[in-house]
């Protein structure tokens, strides 16, 4: 980082919500915070419009209003967001900040691309989810009504034509950061623009093995989950999970399922003992995490994985498919399982049945977490923050 760091205006999103990129977004705050940088964070929120400073940490938080379309349980879209165009104006007057980083083609994020062009500063933008399989998954019963070749070959093109809305929008960014290589690689090649590696970090501190409460001669297994209950995180796959280790006899287990999605009601009818605790936080869920004894996570469309790296710090080793993020955190046979979704009992099975191995990944899996560290992650975001400063200061 250079001597005089970057005066960073951060357009997140979501903030408060409960996903991955509030998560970050959080966390970037936090760093900000903590190493005392020049940080603006402008944001949407529930309460009246707020601005509050500290120290130099600055934070604009706006309401979505009634035109706002529902996107998640705890997330939407407002159509008539360009009403805040002023008051954003004015604060980055105040500001005067020399980047914009943006985080996706929200509404916020489109807001953040005008202001950029607007006052020609360098645009950062930062992928966090995969949109285009997203909306391929969500559209699966609608696709359902067609015949299954011409299902299979909308879905693709549905996927195919919003990849290539969601790269023409970051098409607009001087500077790109993605989870996971394979997402740079793409990034990179659709756009032109440089993109870095931007992976996630974890609190090793919150989440801990230490902080299991189970009794040391508690036999039972505990299969957990942690995030949205919703089609395009594939947790149909948990209820297959259940009749297959059930089917050939596995020891004692039951699901621990943590979050909220509109699966919960078909979760609950299938995955009969299961515990549903909605969505924690904090301590809770440490100590959730710190009881479970393999994570599970069939997700085909994460771009990372947060809560696979959460798993891991709480010494749970982690069963994920071969498919977006989660499978470069994890190292096969060491701190869990990559499967495909026909072997992904099978491959449960293969941890709970070997006591040995079992406890291996376990120390493994708390081992790797540990070289996770969100400094690190927003040190090496800084340092790319530098090369596109540099280049707007010489043009």
């Amino acid at each position: 980082m250079n001597e005089r760091p970057p005066r960073v205006a951060y357009f997140p999103d979501s903030f408060h919500e409960i996903n991955g990129v509030a998560h970050t977004s959080r966390h970037f705050e936090t760093f900000a915070r903590e190493h005392d940088l020049p940080f603006l964070c402008v944001r949407a929120g529930q309460r009246p419009q707020s601005f509050e400073q500290d120290g130099n940490v600055s934070t604009l938080e706006l309401p979505r209003g009634a035109f706002s379309i529902p996107l998640e349980k705890d997330l939407s879209f407002d159509l008539t967001y360009l009403r805040h165009l002023p008051v954003i104006e004015e604060a980055l007057e105040c500001f005067n900040p020399d980047l914009i980083h943006i985080t996706g083609p929200s509404e916020i994020g489109m807001l953040g691309v005008v202001i950029a062009r607007r006052y020609h500063l360098p645009l950062a933008a930062s992928w966090h989810t995969n949109v285009h399989e997203y909306l391929a998954r969500r559209s699966g019963r609608l696709l359902g009504l067609l015949p299954k070749t011409s299902s299979a070959t909308a879905g693709q093109s549905i996927e195919d034509l919003t990849l290539a809305v969601a790269t023409s929008f970051y098409s607009n960014a001087d500077l790109l950061f993605a989870p996971n290589p394979d997402l740079c690689q793409i990034l990179g090649h659709a756009t032109g623009s440089p993109c870095h590696l931007m992976p996630r970090g974890v609190d090793s501190t919150l989440f801990h093995p230490r902080k299991r409460t189970r009794r040391d001669n508690d036999r039972e297994f505990v299969l957990g989950y942690v995030g949205r209950l919703s089609v395009e995180k594939n947790v149909a796959q948990l209820a297959q999970v259940q009749r297959e280790l059930e089917k050939v006899g596995c020891p004692d287990f039951r699901f621990l399922i943590i979050g909220h999605g509109g699966k919960e009601p078909w979760l609950r009818e299938q995955l009969s003992g299961a515990e549903f605790t909605g969505v924690l936080k904090g301590e809770a869920l440490a100590t959730a995490y710190a009881n479970m004894d393999v994570f599970v996570f069939p997700s085909h469309t994460d771009t990372f994985g947060n809560v696979v790296l959460e798993a891991l710090a709480s010494g749970v080793p982690a069963v994920v498919t071969p498919d977006g993020g989660p499978c470069s955190i994890i190292r096969d046979k060491v701190t869990g399982r990559i499967a495909m979704d026909a072997e992904f009992s099978s491959a449960i099975a293969g941890i709970l049945n070997n006591p040995k191995s079992h406890n291996e990944m376990r120390h493994a899996a708390r081992e790797y977490a540990l070289t996770a560290s969100w400094d690190s992650v927003f040190e090496g975001v800084y340092s790319a923050y530098d090369s596109i400063c540099a280049r707007s200061r010489i043009s």
